[in-house]
């Protein structure tokens, strides 16, 4: 059988994994939620949980891929002991892959569409009404809409299509290594600009007590929320990169570099929004609004704002463009071990079966905007994202805990065996009863307050 293929650098490994786990989380949601929920009070919260929730379970979807060489798709086949069923999981981390492929793909397209009206001098002269027009007719439009989808699904499909190292590596350790540069090129620019100083205060200096016109409880909820999504744990799209890499470093660190770059990333995009915003009198509580309405405004009315819009969007590109990649890379790697296809054929059925099942995502914000299955505003694209955020992703994270410390998985010595081997970070084994137990729970608590937030708030 045609090999599967593997890294060919460690750092490879990493900038590969941190692109599966930076996309929209890091650029788009968490600016707009840390300036709903009070700037850096809320940045402190969030960097805690990030630690407690997410890195445990990287480092255990990380084991079970390195441990038994395969996707999600197989991985559970391979460790399983004999008759249990922890295998039928594999068709919750394919839905998963396949649901954020839905939505995920459009957004993306938002990204490139933003980038060529940037760099094309679309959005120059236009005041608030304007941009906001921009983007209702991007939304009304399902022929623009698809056609942007479709450009995201070819050159992402096309990555893949060169191979793991030609293609996914190569082309992914490229794309980040612009995304870091540009990132930093940005907040500099935006940590200079005249007014910027006020946006740094609220964004870098806690205030607890605006924490509490929110509510405690809300806060943290939210807080738990960004920091467990963020990372996309839960569905197998980092369990496959872990099958990619060899024994020669211990599990923990290189998931501590993931965690990092993410944080890093989403650390420095608020450095590049709240100064900006303040300096311009935006809003920097404006909601999901700031990346498309918002921002346009504050490149319009900053020197050379379309040279700094253009390299804004083609950075937000980028960090959506990586997670698409990561994900494909899964779901191709997954039918491959599946149906024993050659890669590429997977590949060539795989990019119009993906573009078939992202219309519905970009018909509901236009043809099919009636359709409001989660109430008065919503639409598809809400539908497929709580799917995979409020269920697929902490439930699969629950069955990656419960496989990996359950004396009726995988087990806890097994875990620790391959998350320890090689050198680096050890993951501590004194944390056993809170992996096994108290991060279950939470996750668990996770879970039901997003149906919660749903059904019973507002």
């Amino acid at each position: 059988m045609e090999s599967r293929g593997s890294f060919s650098t460690r750092l490879g490994f990493i900038l590969v994994s941190a692109g599966c786990a930076i996309g929209l989380g890091n650029v788009w949601r968490f600016p707009y939620i840390t300036g709903e929920y009070g700037g850096a009070a809320f940045v402190l919260i969030y960097l805690v949980f990030l630690a407690i929730l997410g890195l445990p379970i990287m480092v255990a979807e990380f084991a079970v891929g390195r441990a038994s060489i395969r996707s999600a798709a197989m991985s559970f086949d391979a460790l399983e002991p004999k008759g249990t069923k922890w295998h039928l999981y594999k068709y919750g981390a394919i839905a998963g892959n396949l649901l954020l492929m839905m939505f995920y793909t459009t957004v993306s397209g938002w990204m490139l569409y933003y980038l060529y009206k940037m760099a094309s001098g679309g959005m120059e002269g236009l005041d608030a009404a304007g941009v906001g027009a921009v983007f209702g007719a991007l939304l009304q439009d399902p022929l623009t809409m698809a056609g942007y989808m479709i450009a995201i699904v070819l050159l992402c499909g096309g990555v893949c299509y060169l191979g793991v190292q030609a293609g996914v590596e190569r082309i992914t350790k490229s794309m980040m290594s612009c995304l870091l540069v540009l990132m930093v090129v940005l907040a500099v620019n935006s940590v200079l600009l005249p007014g910027g100083e006020e946006g740094l205060r609220y964004y870098l200096y806690p205030d607890f007590g605006r924490l509490m016109e929110f509510g405690i409880k809300e806060v943290i909820f939210a807080a738990m929320g960004q920091a467990f999504f963020t990372l996309s744990i839960g569905i197998g799209a980092l369990a496959i990169f872990g099958s990619y890499i060899g024994k020669t470093k211990r599990l923990t660190g290189e998931a501590v570099w993931v965690v990092l770059l993410d944080t890093f990333v989403a650390i420095m995009a608020g450095l590049i929004i709240f100064p900006a915003c303040f300096a311009y009198g935006v809003n920097p509580a404006s909601g999901p609004n700031l990346l498309f309405v918002s921002l346009p405004n504050v490149f319009n009315a900053m020197p050379f704002g379309r040279l700094w819009g253009t390299l804004f969007f083609l950075f937000m590109t980028f960090a959506s463009m990586s997670t698409v990649i990561a994900v494909f890379e899964n779901l191709i790697v997954c039918f491959f071990e599946l149906l024993h296809k050659k890669r590429k054929t997977i590949i060539r059925w795989g990019i119009p079966v993906i573009i078939l099942l992202s219309m519905p995502c970009v018909l509901g914000f236009n043809v099919w905007s009636g359709f409001q299955p989660l109430g008065p505003g919503s639409g598809v694209l809400d539908l497929e994202d709580f799917f995979v955020s409020n269920n697929l992703l902490p439930l699969g994270s629950l069955v990656y805990l419960a496989f990996c410390t359950s004396r009726y998985g995988w087990g806890w010595d097994n875990f620790i065996k391959e998350a320890n081997t090689g050198k680096g970070t050890a993951f501590p084994t004194c944390v056993r009863f809170y992996v096994t137990w108290i991060l279950p729970l939470i996750v668990l608590v996770i879970f039901v307050n997003g149906y919660h937030a749903l059904f019973f708030s507002k």
